[in-house]
This record gives C-alpha cells, structure tokens and sequence, in this order.
C-alpha cells in the first residue's frame, strides 16, 4: 500500500481520463449518472407497482438505493477487467504497480456514485423521508462497498488478462447476482421460497444493506451485520491483492 500511495498523482490522473471518456461523446455528460438511475427507478416503479403488486412502503427510495449500488459495483467490476488492456502502453512503459490501473477504476466509480447520490436526497425531500443523522455513516457504507468491490476487481483482473473470454462469462454471472441480491424487490417475498438461502448468504446482499440502512431506513447497520460486512470485504479485498500480486508478473507478456 506504501509503494502504491507513492503513485498517487498518476491514480488521481488515470481516475480524471476515466471519467473524460466515459463521457467524451455525451451530450448530458455527467448528467447521466445522476439520470439514469433516476430513470430505472421509475421504470420499475412503474413495473412492480402494476405487474407485481407487492407493496413496499416508499419504494422509490428503496428502488434507487439498490440501483445505485448495482451500477457502482456491477460497471466498476467490468471496468476493472478491461483497466490493464485498456492501459497496455502505460503498463508496458511505465514501471509502476500495475495495481493502480483497477484502483483507478474503483475510485472513478465511486466518485460517480457520490454524483449519483444527489438524485436520491431529492428524492428523500420529495418523499417526505426523514433525514436522519444515520446518513453520515454513508461514507463507511461507500467505503466497505469500494474495498469489497475492489478485492473483486483485483481478483478478476488478471484472469480478464489471461483468458478473454471472462469479461464476457462475468457479465453472464453479473446477471443472475442481480437477481439473486435484493435490489428492486424485498427479501420479505422470498420467505416461503427455495431460493431464500441464496439471496440471505449472498455476499453482495450483504454490502448492499450496509449501504441501504442509512437512506432507506434511517439507521446505522447492526453491530453484527456491520461485523460479517467488514470481514467479507476484508477477506475480498486481501484474497484479491494477493492473487494480483501473484499474477502481476506475468501480465505484461498477455497483453
């Protein structure tokens, strides 16, 4: 962590580019990440409410607080694959710890996600859903989400390397992730359901509370829960950096 904190400017530089491509052809330009998730929100609101028909008690907040989450982890996971191939000059030029390029990519996402936050505190306003004092435990929530998300970047990036058709098989698993964590539908539904010790030991779904608690239901996490959250984000991001240290070696002779 030493070696990599002496690159510091060059991650506060690859996280700048990062933001300036993903929206160099946008016309709404940042605008997007604020929108689109509000945009979901209302697509599912629309659907659940009149196809489904469970009822949960403000469901916008509930919807957009999910959406959010999901688009930080799920796009900040693929763009960790693609971080080293995407960097091939750099990484072959520069003698740096091949680590900062998904470090990069985490951070940017999670700036995004700071953005995107806007949105849902109108949201709250307009809802009428109490503010609480909880909502400053969000950066914690952020924090666990980033190291968790990043043990899972570093895990995988190095296998997008050597083996091109993961990007692809993880997006597949992505997919049924989503639908196994409760984002747009309450674990309530799932009681009498086979598939309830999937969503319940689901490591994602986890995460995800820790970072619902404070917006939804205006509390801090449990003490347990907050307990079981941190060490999977530990155990991800140590197995991760490990496995990246290991494989780092060898990647320049894949790209």
């Amino acid at each position: 962590m030493r070696e990599i904190f002496q690159y510091r400017d060059l991650i506060v530089a690859l996280v700048a580019r990062e933001l300036k491509v993903r929206y160099r052809r946008s016309a709404l330009g940042f605008t997007w990440t604020m929108l689109q998730p509000l945009l979901m929100m209302l697509v599912l609101q629309a659907v659940f409410s009149t196809l489904f028909r469970f009822s949960v008690a403000n469901y916008p907040v509930y919807a957009m607080a999910g959406i959010l989450f999901w688009n930080f982890f799920s796009q900040s996971i693929v763009s960790s694959m693609n971080s080293l191939r995407s960097n091939a000059q750099l990484l072959k030029k520069l003698p740096v710890p091949k680590e900062v390029y998904p470090i990069s990519t985490v951070l940017s996402g999670v700036l995004n996600l700071i953005f995107a936050l806007v949105p849902l505190l109108l949201i709250l306003v307009i809802t009428r859903q109490p503010l609480t004092p909880a909502l400053l435990f969000l950066p914690v929530s952020i924090f666990l989400a980033a190291l968790f998300t990043l043990g899972a970047g570093l895990l995988l990036s190095p296998l997008s390397v050597f083996f091109t058709d993961i990007v692809e098989m993880i997006t597949v698993i992505l997919s049924v992730v989503m639908y196994l964590t409760p984002i747009f539908y309450p674990m309530k539904i799932l009681e009498n359901s086979k598939y309830l010790p999937l969503v319940r030991f689901n490591p994602v779904r986890s995460i995800l509370e820790v970072f619902r608690d404070p917006i939804y239901y205006g509390k801090i996490p449990p003490l347990s829960h907050l307990t079981v959250c941190v060490v999977i984000s530990g155990v991800a991001f140590a197995l991760g950096a490990v496995a990246f240290r290991r494989s780092s070696d060898r990647i320049p002779f894949y790209i």
